[in-house]
């Protein structure tokens, strides 16, 4: 499984660091273990199911307790029906064309 995951604090951060409750929720996909690429706009995850479901949510509230008032996270998965690596699109497969 796939995800893509872009979290919307509010705020994005402090005067000392302007994305510092952004940077909390990346912080928590880096430590997870499962292959993370930060991206402009998102951070792509990959791992099973039972990986990425509550890494999702921690990275979500991850920006709540490093100080956020709220935040709003938007989600894009991409799963195959059959669980396995080959199971759907991974990280690579859909990248690989466009990296130099």
């Amino acid at each position: 499984m796939i995800a893509e995951i872009q979290v919307l604090p509010t705020p994005a951060g402090t005067t000392d660091d302007r994305y510092a409750h952004v940077h909390a929720a990346i912080e928590v996909a880096r430590a997870s273990g499962v292959r993370a690429e930060v991206g402009p706009l998102g951070t792509s995850v990959e791992g099973s199911p039972d990986e990425l479901w509550p890494l999702l949510r921690a990275m979500h509230e991850a920006t709540l307790a490093a100080g956020a008032t709220s935040v709003v996270t938007v989600l894009k998965l991409a799963e195959g029906a059959v669980a396995g690596p080959d199971s759907g699109p991974g990280i690579d497969d859909l990248t690989d064309r466009y990296r130099s």
